[in-house]
């Protein structure tokens, strides 16, 4: 199977050819990763014989997909013009990622609301989409529904929760942005972003 049909399965149809053309340009290689739960994506630069290196996880939806990857596109070629003296998302890695991100737009790739969100957080993005709550809100709208799962913000205060990976937890109040929740056995307080999908407990 062909890069382009390939890559259809995980970005808009219509981007596919662009994202080929810069794989080939760069001679980088494009790994689909599993998930992780620390970052969407991550680019190494090329070290030890080996070229410049992308990795997206295969989960997120196709809007999210590749957003992530022109982010990690824009790594690539801030390293080609500055190596290793610029600062990762400073702002030359910013005027990297509002040009590759343009054409995407040209294109109109992306749904209405998707696109202004999108355009606000490009003014000046961030090391990460997730920390733009507007954008990363509307972009779960395309995420596949998972029946089971709540966000924080939708539970009620004091309701019980656990986390995939069973820690339980009791919603407090609102601290800013964020979420302050007591973990029962620890007794310890965390932060949660209010877009964190968690599973309800019984009271």
């Amino acid at each position: 199977m062909d890069k382009v049909s390939i890559l259809q399965k995980y970005i808009p149809a219509p981007a596919a050819p662009l994202i080929v053309k810069w794989i080939d340009h760069y001679q980088a290689e494009l790994k689909i990763s599993r998930s992780r739960s620390t970052k969407l994506g991550d680019y190494r630069h090329p070290f030890d014989g080996k070229g410049h290196r992308i990795s997206v996880n295969y989960n997120l939806n196709q809007y999210s997909f590749l957003i992530t990857l022109v982010h990690e596109f824009a790594h690539l070629l801030t390293y080609n013009r500055h190596k290793n003296k610029v600062k990762p998302h400073g702002a030359e890695w910013k005027t990297a990622f509002q040009e590759m991100m343009k054409p995407f737009f040209e294109m109109k790739i992306f749904p209405g609301d998707v696109e202004s969100a999108l355009a606000a957080y490009m003014q000046n993005p961030a090391a990460s989409s997730c920390s733009d709550m507007n954008l990363l809100r509307v972009l779960k709208n395309y995420d596949k529904k998972k029946e089971d799962l709540l966000t924080v913000e939708k539970l009620p205060f004091n309701a019980l929760f656990a986390l995939p990976n069973g820690r339980k937890f009791q919603k407090l109040d609102l601290i800013r942005k964020r979420y302050r929740c007591l973990e029962l056995s620890t007794k310890r307080m965390y932060l949660f972003n209010p877009l964190a999908e968690v599973v309800k407990l019984g009271e």
